[in-house]
């Protein structure tokens, strides 16, 4: 009788696992057949699992049975066998992890037989994203996506084992909960038990997490899967994963010191690196001064400058278009390309496309030559010289350099440099390899003002608390009131936030009131929080980490479908499953809903 492989053959070693160390060990292994060759007499091929590969070799003189068995496999049959290790001598592949050996095999049983699939297995690859992704099960046998996945393990692992020896405990929230119109856009869940009614699936634990602490549970965490139905641009994903956690009886320190931690631990488990502790903060205002942008990479310089005082100085300095920006309320900033970065002047050309894409009307440049003049611009013929010097001595720049201008509101000036900025630092390769910046962004406008609404809005969301000292001008000047909020920035990108939020209900009033909240509509979106606060809730506040970009940025991927083992296209579909599809009218009347649709 053959082998009976699984039930009495037990597997001794992963195809990652093989060494110098175990030559001359009997052992068994399973996995897909990755490669095969027949070089006239022996079969080779290297037998693939999720840690690696191994070198097997069939030998008509070690086993008959079994070389005329491996004469039958294909691409990514399933099999198993059992030989002895033996060194490769001068054949080592230093490109395996188990280069140095190989097993020669006495025995093989085939599990299954593989039709040939798709595309090939191999770490690189060329295959249109769509078809990988309507074959995702073939794709996530890909080395390169099983690392990034088992990097996830490992900090979901460091994430459990660092909170829980925090005094963290690890409580569940509801994914199906009232939807409460005003913050992103929720999924809708027909209820057949109540006619008419609908659950959403919930956009964050936010309430939750903050009953918790009302409850006395002190320190919550969980790792979370939360939900928002929007228009999914870039890499945002319909479903995606948090760490939520919340603290009671803390301030921003308390807060800050946990997560650093927490990062320390799972950079160590990503990429067996250490971090200096504790990161550096950085308020709003500056890092909208410097960078442009709430989340600056601050691993390279290129900061911006603003010049509006040289401009108002000079009374325009004969640049029409600076002197309306500022009669318009607005601003004017530059950003100076030492040397012009090395781009030719067909590049810098190019640069105001770049520009376009991000929101601007146009792209003003100026080159610094000789004697201070500016050349290769329109802005040469009419700036004043008082106008270029003192730009010049605020931006330190020199001749040979490139100065970047854009002017009007502040916003828009500040989005599209900060854009441009980043951009440039990759396009420029200015950004150190290998090097990570985490940095907290703190003191942000606690309300927005919204051109739309012609109304302040919720900067982070209703329940952030007010810096104290601000408490007194939510109502009178709601524009001036920071929050207590805070956002962690590796490398250019927001990877959490979170906030100190309200324990108080009479603060919590004012910002209902400051934020055109009644208290009719406070109390049908929140009123179970608003009640839970009046019984008694410690001061509270805590961070949600979005786990899928921070596995991406550790990991190395380049998009958040790297990261998610089944994720969805940016139309919200999923090319393996089909989803979404359709259902039975049968279905939609038992639910009580309609289709409007033909």
């Amino acid at each position: 009788m053959p082998p009976r492989f699984i039930f009495d053959i037990k597997r001794t070693h992963s195809c990652g696992a093989l060494t110098k160390a175990n030559v001359g060990e009997s052992v068994v292994l399973f996995g897909w057949v990755a490669t095969r060759r027949d070089h006239g007499g022996c079969v080779f091929i290297d037998l693939r699992d999720r840690e690696g590969l191994t070198q097997v070799v069939f030998e008509p003189d070690v086993s008959p049975e079994a070389h005329a068995l491996a004469g039958e496999l294909r691409h990514e049959y399933v099999v198993g066998i059992r030989g002895k290790v033996h060194a490769r001598g001068a054949q080592v592949n230093p490109k395996m992890k188990t280069g140095e050996v190989e097993v020669k095999a006495t025995e093989l049983e085939i599990f299954n037989r593989a039709e040939t699939p798709p595309f090939p297995m191999d770490d690189e690859i060329d295959t249109a994203e769509e078809k990988r992704l309507a074959h995702r099960y073939l794709d996530l046998r890909r080395a390169p996506l099983q690392r990034v996945l088992m990097t996830r393990h490992r900090m979901n692992q460091a994430t459990r084992g660092y909170l829980s020896s925090r005094g963290f405990l690890e409580l569940e929230t509801p994914f199906m909960i009232r939807s409460t119109p005003g913050g992103a856009r929720n999924f809708l869940v027909p209820s057949r038990l109540n006619p008419g009614k609908f659950y959403g699936l919930a956009e964050s634990p936010q309430l939750f997490k903050q009953l918790y602490m009302v409850s006395g549970f002190d320190r919550y965490f969980q790792i979370v899967k939360c939900f928002r139905d929007e228009d999914l641009r870039g890499d945002r994903q319909p479903e995606f994963t948090q760490i939520d956690l919340e603290m009671s009886f803390v301030a921003e320190p308390d807060v800050f010191e946990i997560i650093e931690g927490l990062m320390a631990e799972l950079f160590r488990a990503a990429k067996g690196k250490e971090l200096t502790t504790p990161f550096p903060r950085m308020p709003y205002e500056e890092a909208m001064d410097r960078y442009g942008v709430d989340k600056p990479d601050t691993r390279f310089g290129l900061e911006l400058c603003e010049v509006t005082d040289v401009v108002r100085a000079e009374n325009g300095g004969g640049v029409p278009l600076f002197a309306q920006a500022l009669e318009g309320g607005g601003i004017v900033k530059a950003l100076r390309l030492p040397g012009g970065g090395g781009l030719s002047r067909t590049e810098l050309d190019g640069l105001e496309e770049v520009a376009k894409s991000f929101g601007a009307r146009g792209l003003a440049r100026a080159k610094v030559g000789p004697g201070g003049e500016w050349t290769q611009s329109p802005l040469a013929k009419s700036a004043t010289p008082g106008l270029r010097q003192g730009i010049h001595e605020k931006t330190q720049a020199k001749e040979g350099d490139v100065l970047l201008f854009q002017f009007g509101k502040a916003k828009v000036v500040n989005g599209v440099l900060g854009q441009l900025r980043g951009s440039l630092g990759k396009r420029l390769k200015l950004i150190p390899e290998g090097r990570d910046d985490l940095l907290w962004v703190v003191d942000f406008p606690l309300f927005e003002y919204s051109d739309e609404q012609k109304a302040h809005v919720a900067a982070h969301h209703p329940f952030t608390s007010p810096r104290p000292e601000d408490v007194e001008f939510i109502l009178s000047d709601p524009g001036r009131c920071r929050a207590r909020a805070y956002d962690l920035v590796l490398n250019g990108n927001e990877v959490g936030g979170g906030s100190i939020r309200i324990h108080d209900s009479s603060v919590q009033a004012k910002v209902f009131k400051a934020l055109g909240i009644s208290d009719e509509e406070a109390n049908s979106k929140f009123g179970f929080l608003l009640e839970a606060l009046r019984y008694g809730a410690p001061p509270h506040g805590g961070l949600a980490l979005g786990m899928d970009r921070l596995t991406m940025l550790l990991a190395g991927g380049e998009s958040l479908r790297d990261v998610i083992p089944f994720p969805k296209t940016q139309k919200g579909t999923d090319l393996m499953t089909g989803a979404p599809g359709d259902v039975t009218e049968a279905q939609l009347r038992e639910l009580h809903v309609r289709s409007v649709l033909p």
